[in-house]
Order: C-alpha cells, then sequence, then structure tokens
C-alpha cells in the first residue's frame, strides 16, 4: 500500500479515533504485519503531542501454536505481569488504539474448547481494563489492516496480490480515506448519526419490534433513561470526542436485558475467533437465550453463550442502515469490525455502561438493576436484511417505523 496512504490512515486513528491531545499517552495494539502503519501511528502521536507510544505486538500464526501446544490448565492462567500491565495503563490514563489484521480461518484446526478457554482467561485478567474501554474512561478505536489470507477469503477468486489491493481499496472507502478532507468527511457523517441518536433519545421508547422473511420475529424493551450513541463519543472523565470504531455506521444502545422475547436469525456469518458460525438462530424468552440452532459452527455458538450466565443476555442494539458504504461493498468481510456496520446487529453478553444515564458510575449489581448486562463476553451478530423491518412502541403509547426494507425512515 502506497506509504502516503498509510500516512492518512494513522493521521485518522490518531486525530478522529482517539483524538490524542498534547501529553497523553497512546498504547496501540497491533499485528506484526502492521508494522509499517504502527510506526506511522507513533509519528503522528508524537507529532500531536503524545508524551510517550506503548506497543503491544501480537501475531496470529504465534497465537495459533499456543493453542495448539499448550494443555488447557496452562491457557487458563495469564501471567500477573500482564493483568499489571493493563492495569497500569488505566493508572496512566492512556488512549487505546487496537489494530486486527486477522485470517478468518486460522484457527480452523484448533480446539473450539482451547479457544474459548483462553479467551475467557483473558477476559477475567483484563475484565478491569476492558470495564474501562467499555464506559468510555479511556478513549479507544479499533480499525484493520488488510493482509493475503484475508483478503483471499473475502475475494476467493482472484490472486492474492490482486485480492489484497481491492481489500485495501474496500477498507479505504469504508473508512472515508477516499475523500478529499477526511476530517471534514467524518464530520458530516457524525452529526448524521448524532442526529438519529438525539430523535431515538427524546422519543421514549419502550419497545422495538423487528421482522423479516428469513426467519426474525423478535421484540426487545429499552431501560428507563436509556441512551442511543453513535459517531463521536464523549471520553467519560475527560469529556473529549473520539471515534471508537472506524469504521462506524452505527446508532446503539443497551437494551433490558430481561425483556427480549422472539427469534433472531442472522443475516450474515459470524467469525469468531478463526471459527465461522453460518445460518444460525437464536430463540429468546423473557430476556434469556432458550435455544439456538446453526447449519455451520453451532458448537462454537453454544461456547459463547455459555461463557457465563450474563452471555445468555443480549447487552447491545445497533441500528445500521442497508445502503451503508460497508454494505456497498457488496462482500462478506468476514471480520465483525465491518460486517457490523453492513447490518443492524445485536450482541451476546455486555452491556455498554455509558447507554444508560450514570451508568459509567455503576456498578454491575447497579447496571443490572438499571436493566443492562454484566458479562465477560460481548459478540456482535448480525440481523438486518433488505425487508428487515423495525417498529417501535413508546412510553406514551404512539407507534411508528424507524426502519423500512432495511433503511432508516426517520
Amino acid at each position: 500500500m502506497k506509504k502516503e496512504i498509510i500516512k492518512d490512515y494513522a493521521e485518522l486513528l490518531v486525530k478522529v479515533g482517539v483524538n490524542l491531545q498534547k501529553g497523553e499517552k497512546l498504547v496501540v495494539s497491533s499485528p506484526v504485519i502492521a508494522a509499517d502503519l504502527t510506526r506511522e501511528i507513533a509519528k503522528a502521536a508524537y507529532k500531536s503531542g503524545a508524551r510517550d507510544v506503548d506497543v503491544l505486538w501480537n501475531d496470529q500464526e504465534l497465537e495459533k501454536i499456543g493453542l495448539k501446544n499448550r494443555t488447557i490448565k496452562s491457557l487458563s492462567v495469564i501471567p500477573d505481569w500482564a493483568k499489571a500491565q493493563r492495569e497500569s495503563y488505566i493508572e496512566e490514563k492512556i488512549c487505546y488504539i487496537a489494530i486486527l489484521s486477522l485470517n478468518p480461518d486460522a484457527m480452523k484446526s484448533v480446539s473450539s474448547k482451547k479457544i474459548s478457554v483462553a479467551r475467557k482467561a483473558k477476559r477475567i485478567a483484563f475484565r478491569k481494563f476492558s470495564e474501562y474501554t467499555s464506559s468510555n474512561k479511556i478513549r479507544w478505536t479499533i480499525a484493520a489492516y488488510p493482509n493475503k489470507a484475508w483478503a483471499k477469503k473475502v475475494y476467493p477468486d482472484l490472486s492474492s496480490s490482486v485480492a489484497l489491493k481491492k481489500l485495501w481499496e474496500a477498507v479505504i472507502a469504508c473508512v472515508r480515506l477516499d475523500k478529499p478532507s477526511v476530517v471534514d468527511a467524518w464530520a458530516v457523517h457524525q452529526s448524521n448519526l448524532q442526529r438519529r441518536c438525539e430523535f431515538l433519545n427524546k422519543a421514549k421508547i419502550k419497545r422495538f419490534i423487528y421482522k423479516n422473511s428469513i426467519g426474525t420475529d423478535f421484540s426487545i424493551g429499552m431501560p428507563d433513561n436509556y441512551i442511543f450513541c453513535g459517531g463521536a463519543e464523549l471520553g467519560a472523565l475527560d469529556g473529549i470526542p473520539f471515534t471508537a470504531n472506524l469504521p462506524t455506521e452505527e446508532v446503539f444502545s443497551s437494551p433490558d436485558r430481561l425483556t427480549a422475547n422472539g427469534r433472531l436469525a442472522s443475516a450474515m456469518p459470524l467469525s469468531s475467533n478463526g471459527k465461522l458460525i453460518d445460518k444460525f438462530w437464536i430463540e429468546f424468552k423473557n430476556g434469556r437465550i432458550i435455544d439456538c440452532g446453526a447449519e455451520k459452527g453451532l458448537d462454537t455458538l453454544k461456547e459463547i453463550i455459555e461463557t457465563d450466565d450474563g452471555s445468555h443476555y443480549l447487552g447491545e442494539i445497533a441500528l445500521v442502515g442497508f445502503d451503508s458504504p460497508v454494505r456497498k461493498q457488496n462482500v462478506l468481510f468476514f471480520e465483525t469490525l465491518f460486517d457490523e456496520n453492513a447490518s443492524c446487529h445485536f450482541a451476546i453478553g455486555n452491556s455498554y455502561p455509558n447507554c444508560v444515564e450514570g451508568g459509567g458510575d455503576m456498578d454491575d449489581e447497579s447496571l443490572l438493576a438499571a436493566g443492562l448486562n454484566v458479562s465477560l463476553e460481548h459478540v456482535d451478530f448480525m440481523v438486518g436484511t433488505r425487508d428487515l423491518s423495525i417498529s417501535c412502541e413508546t412510553v406514551d403509547g404512539r407507534q411508528f417505523d424507524i426502519f423500512v426494507n432495511g433503511e432508516w425512515v426517520i
């Protein structure tokens, strides 16, 4: 990829993503394959006045080797120094950028049990750090870096080099790097998302009703004092705006965990830790998952649901127009960061505390009492289709449409 694009991408992550301020420390979690982007991020950060930049390197192939050769007992243990490192970042009030560059098929030959155990151990060890990011007490952003294996999965009929070029072009379009002024383009986009957030927050919605032709027939309620977020969010401790996902097309909140009823049918495959779950459905009663099925990856889906008690409930509701720039790429990315921005979706597991008034200052017990969910897990799955309809009922009895034929009508 051209150096100028990498440089522009880095500046987007620093300026629009975490919105780094003078004197702040930046931590970057990066795969080794994305070293060129990571170096440019460091340069952009220091140019913006960063006092320090730390990099947490990772490598999916190395992780795979460890998963295949380590015992389940070994995978369940996270060293104290790793936990202490994450918690030291909380004390230093860092900004955090995570770069993803995965091979969706990398973990096909790895035991689902081992993957589940390793993931759960990390979630437990790094829970405090995760709580700080999910409640926006740390300004954070996630972005992607294309690689040949991922590109061949997305474009299987093309050569590796052509597929990689095409995937880069798609990523560039999705994060608006193809616009004359990237920062201005993001300002306009965020304003549109914020307008819809304001509408939904003023509407005092009691519940949403979802229906489509592939099997979704579902309703879910909202907690009192819910907050829909989208586009730029505000740091909970400093009030500084940042953009958590690049790309982002969603308007999202946290539903009332005890009110989900009916069936949600997946509109797109879900890639989870290198395992693919496809053509699946999930059944709910009074908030709890009571049944599920899948043509592919059912064991992986069940392991996600069985992570803990909270992973039997929903933690996020997200609205995305069918004609989003991500959907217009007309491909399945096999990466939730992109696929969730091509489709309305929900998330199994943990809620976002900032999606209810005062939630950022609540402990787990208070969050549960407010109707939000608490879990080590948070996995998005897509339900948006061209014929999806979403209507709502308000606390004062009004009814109106939010989506018709898969697209916004507000």
